[in-house]
């Protein structure tokens, strides 16, 4: 097995989570600005996006900051072959290891035989895993899945995915099927990491779902004895999230309109404003007239007109 960073990080691990449209290069500054994690993870991007004439649509969703290190490239997709170039491909541009999707519940991405599917043909996941080995390497390779797709299917999915000798597994603790409406099954990392210890005890394991706090992702990891725990929907509007701190109003505020003016700086032309309003929502609650000024917010096209708008805010509402 090729460890790589894994091997170097101190545990617990505490990770970002890769999400379509969230986890973009504007929104991880906002972690290099304020408290970065142990690593940091791209959005998702499909190897055959990357390998089309329309690569430079999908370039963006892998720009990374020089201080974003230890950095993880997410990919999807059905094809070994497109797993083996990309593989390579992510190496020369410098990532520090690279991550396959096993889990996504999206039927676009399923109708290709990718993300959760795959929990349905170990055998295509494990040639899928042997492929971008080949092309990566020396860079470790990581899973992230679910802990089965209709039922619990850990007693086979997650030992086949153990066999394939990989630096880690991050464990979505919920089926494809419970999406995320059911409560993460956290109470499941006991068997799965009896597994790990049976067939490959240097593979980490990370767990995710239900965390939103970084004394809750300690919490589990000592309740556990669970490597690390990867942060998904806690981190929204949550650049602070790794230090542990609770921000000011002001402070939440100003760092949101960073953020914009950030992402429009980076993604000017490239993606819409729109893709920003879902941090509005993040930033912007838990306070009196959070309504009024979320609604004036989703109204927004600019950064400008969104610093005008918080400016006037904190000045109507603040000593």
């Amino acid at each position: 097995m090729n460890a790589g960073f894994w091997g170097k990080l101190k545990k617990p691990i505490i990770a970002i989570a890769p999400m379509a449209n969230v986890t973009d290069a504007a929104f991880r500054k906002m972690f290099i600005e304020c408290t970065p994690p142990d690593v940091f993870w791209t959005e998702f991007v499909s190897v055959e996006a990357l390998l089309s004439r329309g690569k430079k649509a999908v370039l963006p969703d892998l720009w990374f900051d020089k201080l974003e290190h230890p950095i993880v490239a997410q990919i999807f997709g059905a094809k070994p072959e497109q797993f083996e170039t990309v593989g390579k491909m992510l190496r020369e541009m410098g990532f520090d290891g690279v991550d396959v999707n096993m889990g996504c519940p999206d039927k676009s991405v399923e109708k290709q035989g990718a993300g959760a599917a795959l929990i349905k043909n170990p055998e295509l996941a494990k040639q899928i895993i042997r492929a971008l080995k080949k092309g990566a390497n020396p860079l470790p390779v990581s899973v992230k899945t679910r802990i089965g797709y209709a039922k619990n299917e850990i007693s086979t999915w997650i030992p086949s995915l153990l066999k394939e000798n990989l630096a880690a597994i991050i464990v979505h603790l919920r089926t494809r099927k419970e999406m995320s409406n059911a409560p993460a099954h956290w109470e499941l990392t006991e068997e799965i990491l009896k597994l790990r210890d049976r067939y490959v005890p240097d593979t980490l394991i990370l767990g995710n779902g239900d965390v939103n706090s970084l004394d809750e992702a300690r919490a589990r990891v000592k309740a556990s004895g669970i490597d690390g725990v990867m942060i998904g929907r806690g981190i929204f509007g949550n650049p602070w999230f790794f230090s542990g701190k609770t921000p000011d109003l002001t402070e939440r505020l100003e760092r949101m309109v960073r953020h914009v003016k950030t992402f429009e700086k980076m993604f000017a032309n490239i993606k819409r404003f729109e893709v920003m309003k879902k941090h509005f929502k993040a930033y912007v609650h838990g306070f009196l007239g959070a309504r009024e000024l979320l609604t004036q917010l989703m109204e927004t096209k600019t950064a400008a007109e969104v610093k005008k708008l918080v400016k006037a805010f904190l000045t109507k509402n603040t000593p």
